[in-house]
């Protein structure tokens, strides 16, 4: 409790320096009580072939006057496009060096505050055929960190707010949860967000392939990362806790149950496995709403993936039954109709979150 306290009174200074730049006169506090509304989506842009839909995307969030913050649950391109080369002297010829950059300078042209959580298209999955072997998976990480993450503690987007990353309050016990500084943390409308690097791919369980083949650094970088993940997984609801939030929303990339995953040949999904163990446990031990969003199957749904544990979803984990727990998928860009979630945060409610799809183009209005 005393570490949690910690985190807390540096998150409320965060927040009310938040307050001092947010131009509105809105106080952003662990006490607001305030209606509360996001744009969340994911798997986008997904490649060049979809930047020309991009800007219905951005006119749709920053037209809605609701909207204050936009969530991005990650993957920028899709599995069969080319990383960056990050790094490779010289870099791969099948490589797109610019096209981190590109998706960058769309971020930039949302208007509200853009929290984005990395996909493992952009990293894990760089050194697959798929991906034309175009990179070295800690390269590939290391050049998303320098280009979306350059100032811890503050987000993209047109008007920047302040959040707290793990980059700024690791436990000194674990120095090296230093270099996460993806991993973000912020209290608003009584509600805690805590953002996690978790991608798909088994959470980078995949051997990497030749030429990048390194078996001990791939378990290494899974297993710290992992383990960071939970602990500040554990500070997320820690604060939760302390301040008397009434709910907590976590965003990361990866579908935990995906059930493709877990068919013969699948990725598999045990990589999971002891993150979400946790989450069930301090859900359970919380006792008010959980939210959880994630993107990487495209197809938007909705589920209680705890509540029952001997159902196809309660069995992939082996946890206890957690009836507070929500997920949502959201839509992938290259899905029909294209759209994003407009989630509601009412913290006098007592399911806190509502939310519906807006779609931005369809058949008759997407370039084609």
């Amino acid at each position: 409790m005393k570490r949690a306290l910690v985190v807390a009174a540096a998150l409320c200074g965060v927040l009310l320096a938040s307050c001092a730049h947010a131009g509105n006169g809105t106080p952003i506090n662990t006490g607001s009580a305030e209606t509360l509304t996001l744009a969340v989506f994911g798997d986008w842009p997904y490649g060049p072939d979809l930047f020309a839909a991009a800007p219905l995307l951005i006119d749709s969030i920053n037209s809605d006057p609701k909207v204050r913050l936009v969530l991005h649950v990650g993957d920028i391109h899709s599995g069969s496009q080319p990383c960056t080369g990050a790094g490779l002297i010289p870099p791969p010829m099948t490589s797109d060096p610019g096209y981190n950059q590109a998706v960058f300078d769309l971020f930039a042209q949302f208007k509200d505050p853009f929290v984005y959580t990395p996909g493992d298209n952009e990293w894990t999955d760089c050194h697959k055929s798929k991906e034309l072997k175009s990179g070295a998976p800690l390269n590939e990480l290391a050049a998303v960190r320098d280009l979306f993450f350059p100032n811890p503690g503050s987000t993209l987007g047109g008007r920047k707010r302040q959040v707290l990353s793990q980059a700024q309050v690791f436990d000194p016990a674990n120095p090296t949860d230093a270099q996460f500084v993806e991993n973000v943390m912020w209290e608003e409308s009584q509600v805690v967000f805590v953002t996690l690097n978790m991608p798909g791919s088994n959470n980078d369980g995949l051997r990497w392939t030749a030429p990048f083949t390194n078996e001990p650094a791939r378990v290494h970088e899974a297993t710290e990362r992992t383990a960071a993940d939970i602990r500040w997984l554990r500070e997320a609801f820690a604060v939760a806790e302390a301040t008397g939030a009434q709910a907590v929303l976590i965003g990361l990339q990866a579908d935990m149950w995906d059930p493709a995953a877990i068919v013969p040949g699948g990725d598999g999904l045990d990589g999971y496995t002891a993150f979400v163990r946790v989450l069930a446990d301090l859900s359970v031990h919380f006792g008010k709403p959980v939210l959880l969003i994630n993107g990487d199957s495209h197809l938007y749904g909705t589920d209680q993936p705890l509540a029952d544990p001997h159902s196809a979803t309660g069995l992939i984990h082996n946890t206890q039954s957690v009836a507070n727990l929500t997920r949502i998928t959201v839509q992938g860009s290259t899905s029909k109709p294209r759209e994003w979630l407009r989630l509601t945060i009412d913290p006098r409610s007592p399911r806190v979150f509502s939310w519906e799809n807006v779609v931005y183009c369809d058949d008759t209005t997407c370039p084609q």
